[in-house]
């Protein structure tokens, strides 16, 4: 599911309103994760792992399967499900800020609700200033950019703010 905001079909639609409902349901984005973590998973797995009642289980992996998000790799019993890979990137209306939603940030939003610090960078930054924090993460570990110019940046009128 990598695809970028400028495509001319539908597709990016559905696909931004799945990626949507995962970053406002934190119990969708943890799911997710543990999938994209696990490779693939049975709804039992996920019970157990997620200490997730069955109903709800079975929900939220239907969810994320109607979305786009989930599928399903093994049709005999039990089904397993798996994650597809996202790398969803938008662009603000002025097309001067660009946000790129993978993986790591759905799995962050995820544990919003058992991580205070995350929750609280959120209720700050928003989802869009957690984005642009984990861009910058994994760029400086990758050693695309300096501790510097990062700091340089978040000074910057485009830095998002609350």
């Amino acid at each position: 599911m990598s695809r970028t905001s400028n495509r001319a079909d539908g597709d990016i639609v559905q696909d931004f309103l799945s990626v949507a409902d995962l970053l406002e349901e934190p119990q969708l984005a943890q799911l997710y994760a543990y999938l994209a973590r696990e490779d693939e998973a049975t709804v039992q797995n996920v019970m157990e792992d997620l200490e997730l009642a069955q109903g709800t289980a079975y929900s939220y992996v239907n969810r994320l399967v109607n979305a786009g998000v989930v599928d399903v790799t093994d049709d005999g019993q039990p089904r397993r499900y798996a994650a597809r890979e996202i790398g969803l990137t938008v662009m603000t209306g002025g097309g001067d800020r660009k946000y790129t939603i993978t993986p790591a940030l759905i799995d962050a939003v995820g544990r919003r609700e058992t991580d205070a610090d995350i929750d609280t960078y959120i209720d700050r930054h928003g989802v869009a200033g957690l984005a642009t924090a984990l861009t910058y993460a994994v760029a400086r570990e990758r050693g695309e950019v300096t501790h510097r110019l990062m700091a340089e940046d978040s000074t910057s009128p485009r830095w998002p703010r609350r």
